[in-house]
């Protein structure tokens, strides 16, 4: 019996090399690469990676109920701040302070845990509506929520998911599923 060492494994192990955050493929020169999922239901919370790096998460303990957004440099593609906002007894103005000041080029990644909705106003929707969100319109009470955008964006991103909170179609008890979403995002470049 021959043992498959890492050298001649491609027959024992069929499974395809995973790359930056777990990719299936590398990312693109001057590209960064993400994976994010949104929390299940009220127990799992979401996960954040950029560049194999993890921004947020529940071992890294900095994630909570509602929006979990991470603000990133989208030309080195460093971490700037991440914060969780408690969109169900939170105060909406700790949001609004946090997202309004953005710069040129600023990537902002945002993973709903739990309910990413009760406490938005029109501003808010507004805010991540310029930023490249088009289903922030229609975020309601407990639905599932992932969204990749940037300040300074033209269109709508290509970046985002939701699911409706539906007890027809909902995975958990009173809960719609997780999202996951994973992709190569271009660095901005300096010149605006």
């Amino acid at each position: 019996m021959r043992l498959a060492g890492p050298e001649n494994s491609v027959t024992a192990e069929p499974r395809a090399r995973k790359y930056k955050c777990g990719l299936p493929q590398p990312c693109p020169e001057e590209h960064l690469a993400f994976r994010m999922v949104s929390g299940a239901a009220n127990v799992i919370g979401p996960k954040i990676c950029l560049e194999d790096k993890m921004l947020m998460s529940s071992v890294k303990d900095n994630v909570g109920r509602g929006l979990n957004i991470a603000l990133v440099n989208g030309v080195s593609g460093e971490l700037i701040e991440a914060r969780a906002f408690d969109m169900w007894a939170g105060d909406v103005n700790d949001l609004l302070k946090f997202i309004r000041p953005l710069h040129e080029g600023t990537l902002v990644f945002v993973a709903s845990y739990d309910d990413p909705a009760t406490k938005m106003n029109e501003e808010t929707r507004k805010l991540f509506s310029d930023l490249g969100s088009k289903n922030v319109k229609d975020l309601a009470f407990r639905d599932s929520w992932v969204f990749v955008g940037a300040k300074g964006v033209q269109n709508k991103s290509p970046f985002e998911q939701h699911v409706k909170n539906s007890k027809h179609t909902n995975k958990y008890e009173g809960w719609p599923e997780a999202l996951e979403m994973e992709g190569c995002i271009p660095r901005r470049t300096t010149a605006s």
